[in-house]
């Protein structure tokens, strides 16, 4: 797999990872797990863009 598609794949999963953990968050009141949760979704959605940033530079 080329470096751009594994960084948006890995970037999703990190999002739905992120999302999950927000959700879990505000479900058992743990604005910590929110939080990182939080960080998480964000981090992937950056990683993602990343990746679809390097499949049109062709790197």
């Amino acid at each position: 797999m080329k470096s751009g598609s594994r960084d948006q794949a890995e970037g999703m999963m990190h999002q739905v990872k992120g999302t999950i953990k927000e959700v879990a968050g505000k479900l058992s009141d743990n604005p910590k797990l929110k939080a990182k949760g939080t960080v998480e979704r964000v981090a992937g959605n950056v990683q993602q863009k990343m990746g679809q940033v390097k499949k049109v530079l062709g790197k």
